[in-house]
């Protein structure tokens, strides 16, 4: 069985965002797989590792940069990788689609990818990859059987969890839960340059959203601490609640 992950390369979570003319500032920002797509690429190299699988195959969509989220990949124990060469800018739209045409070609049995991207928060790609290829999709799964042709999915759902089976192939979209990611051992990192990654072209489609200007949130201004005898601050607070922040008294 054939196992394809997605991932895409964001920046590092614990780094600092700065903006410069409306845009994201990437200067000497740490690049690293998305988290959610870690969790994915772990669980398919999981499934190899019990004979499940028995090739793990990462594709990312991006610049040449995005190679170093695919050797990653490879170092932690995926078999090869495939490059989508695309203009960072492209919008899930359009990424889906540039994704789509590389694993229609790649016809793997599965599809695994972390349900959302740790910088945009959109959580689109998977469930269009699914939609343009025709095929299931579960989503905010945290433990998947596989046997028979079928995966069985345990997945998140409000107020408790759902169990789904669907028919392979299909597109399954990991929580972060499902697993602990493993770190590249030097053996693997070493390994991971000899593998393969071929690079395509992604196929030209136009954007449907344009993201006119990033903003970050207004700094947080100071607090208010009112210091005093108690029946005095009492009334102080009070009067600040009603004339200032002006709290609708029912």
């Amino acid at each position: 069985m054939k196992v394809l992950v997605c991932v895409k390369q964001t920046f590092d979570t614990e780094a600092k965002i700065e903006l410069k003319g409306g845009v994201i500032s990437d200067a000497g920002i740490n690049l690293i797989i998305n988290p959610y797509d870690e969790v994915a690429v772990e669980g398919g190299i999981q499934l190899k590792e019990k004979g499940v699988a028995t090739e793990v195959v990462v594709i990312s969509a991006g610049s040449d940069k995005a190679m170093d989220a695919i050797r990653t990949a490879l170092a932690m124990g995926a078999d090869r990788g495939i490059l989508v060469k695309q203009d960072t800018a492209a919008d899930e739209y359009a990424r889906a689609v540039a994704l789509a045409a590389a694993i229609k070609a790649e016809n793997p049995d599965l599809v695994l990818a972390g349900h959302v991207a740790a910088d945009d928060g959109s959580s689109q790609v998977p469930t269009r990859i699914a939609e343009i290829l025709g095929l299931p999709h579960v989503n905010v799964m945290t433990s998947v059987e596989i046997a028979g042709g079928k995966a069985t999915c345990t997945c998140e759902a409000d107020g408790g969890t759902a169990v789904i089976e669907v028919a392979l192939p299909a597109v399954i979209s990991s929580q972060v839960s499902w697993n602990e990611p493993r770190y590249p051992s030097m053996k693997g990192i070493m390994a991971a340059k000899k593998k393969p990654v071929a690079t395509v072209d992604a196929v030209a489609v136009e954007n449907k959203v344009k993201i006119v200007e990033f903003a970050l949130p207004a700094a947080k201004t100071a607090g208010i601490k009112i210091e005093d005898e108690a029946d005095v601050c009492a009334a102080k607070l009070a009067d600040w609640m009603k004339n200032t922040v002006k709290v609708e008294v029912k």
